[in-house]
């Protein structure tokens, strides 16, 4: 069985200026669509930033976008670290649904969305990543594009474990 994991998509993650944030959001409101109307889960990550007072939890910042599409049959998970598995029960959702393969998406790309890349390929999954459903913004040494063709470079160039990673566009994932 297949999910789609929308990882950190908070009010509070958008404070600041992310690389075509809209087109992300677009892509993302594609695939849920998609994965519900197909009976696979959805699965919201949020980051709970209460130690370092950014995206506390139940605080307005720690919400999902509300130009996100949930519904109730939507999974929610909150984590403390970038890494997506690192003390928090997706893992065990995940072996509860019974799945195998990933679609990663959300922000941000080179933090929270690069840590469960590698979070999932070390336990075995099948993963792709959504090469026009992730983002990030500026950093001090490079742009948020040239951060995001980077990884989509580096995730579709490891060498895999069980799984070579995928690295596919909306379009691409939506017609296959």
């Amino acid at each position: 069985m297949e999910a789609l994991l929308i990882i950190d998509m908070q009010i509070g993650s958008f404070q600041t200026t992310r690389f075509e944030a809209e087109k992300v959001i677009e892509n993302i409101n594609f695939l849920s669509t998609f994965f519900r109307k197909t009976d696979k889960p959805v699965i919201f990550i949020q980051h709970d930033g209460t130690k370092e007072n950014f995206l506390v939890y139940g605080k307005d910042e720690w919400c999902i976008l509300p130009s996100l599409i949930q519904d109730s049959n939507d999974y929610y998970i909150e984590k403390e670290a970038n890494d997506c598995f690192y003390k928090t029960r997706l893992e065990s959702l995940l072996q509860k649904l019974d799945i195998q393969k990933l679609y990663i998406c959300g922000c941000a790309t080179d933090f929270c969305i690069n840590a469960t890349v590698h979070g999932a390929l070390v336990r075995d999954y099948d993963i792709t990543v959504i090469k026009d459903g992730h983002t990030t913004a500026d950093r001090p040494t490079l742009k948020a594009e040239q951060i995001i063709d980077f990884h989509n470079w580096l995730w579709a160039s490891l060498t895999p474990t069980k799984h070579a990673i995928e690295v596919k566009t909306t379009h691409e994932i939506l017609t296959q």
